[in-house]
């Protein structure tokens, strides 16, 4: 656990280094702020509904932009080779770089606090399924972050992987809602599949033990991918 700490505390470090990781937050609390705030005082409701309601949308493209690079800068520049000369496994890289990305998303998140705070002023704020919506976005962001080092891992370009990334995580946030194409015998697959579905049951304020499981699984393939990715490459 030593080795995954190290990478972690570089990895998440190198975040703030880069004036890359301040505009992805000021350009996902702008469009988040935006969007939440003048939904809120058109409907005049307490809650915080509309807010992570967009979650998914926006996380399918916050995310992969903030885990492009994990991987492909490494293995552009040539440190990668650098860094397997350490004591450290393909384990060890892949768990702290994936930490680090979750921190961040973390990290990026707590500033919206301010929303339910100010929501709470101005009407009776039920904290509950906020208590929720904030789990299940750090659970959203983890499955988000282990597919975009994924993506991170099959190429040296960050643009491809971006692109690969935004991909796999909107087709995960939308394909429950493409149910009505779908043969009846095949919704409920279908519908278990999607992230947007599971992230909304949690957001209510319902913790349902395989919506948990859906976040843990997706994050475990995406890591083991990227594993096995890493892995081929040497």
């Amino acid at each position: 656990m030593r080795q995954v700490r190290h990478i972690f505390k570089k990895e998440f470090t190198s975040y703030f280094i880069s004036p890359i990781a301040y505009i992805v937050i000021s350009i996902f609390l702008l469009v988040t702020g935006w969007f939440f705030f003048t939904t809120f005082f058109l409907y005049g409701q307490a809650n915080l509904r509309n807010f992570f309601g967009m979650l998914p949308i926006i996380f399918s493209f916050v995310v992969p932009a903030i885990t492009m690079r994990l991987f492909s800068e490494e293995l552009n520049v040539g440190s990668y080779e650098t860094l397997l000369t350490m004591p450290v496994t393909f384990g060890d890289v892949v768990l702290g770089k994936f930490l680090a990305a979750v921190a961040f998303i973390a990290a990026m998140l707590v500033p919206t606090l301010t929303y339910p705070i100010t929501v709470s002023f101005l009407g009776e704020l039920d904290w509950g399924p906020v208590a929720g919506g904030y789990l299940g976005a750090v659970l959203l962001g983890a499955t988000f972050s282990a597919i975009g080092l994924f993506a991170s891992s099959l190429t040296r370009n960050q643009i491809i992987a971006f692109i690969i990334g935004v991909t796999i995580c909107f087709s995960l946030t939308l394909i429950d809602k493409m149910l009505f194409f779908l043969p009846q015998s095949l919704v409920g697959f279908m519908e278990y599949l999607g992230a947007d579905f599971h992230f909304e049951n949690i957001s209510k304020g319902i913790l349902d033990s395989r919506d948990i499981v859906y976040f843990v699984s997706v994050s475990f393939v995406g890591l083991y991918a990227a594993h096995l990715a890493m892995q081929e490459r040497t």
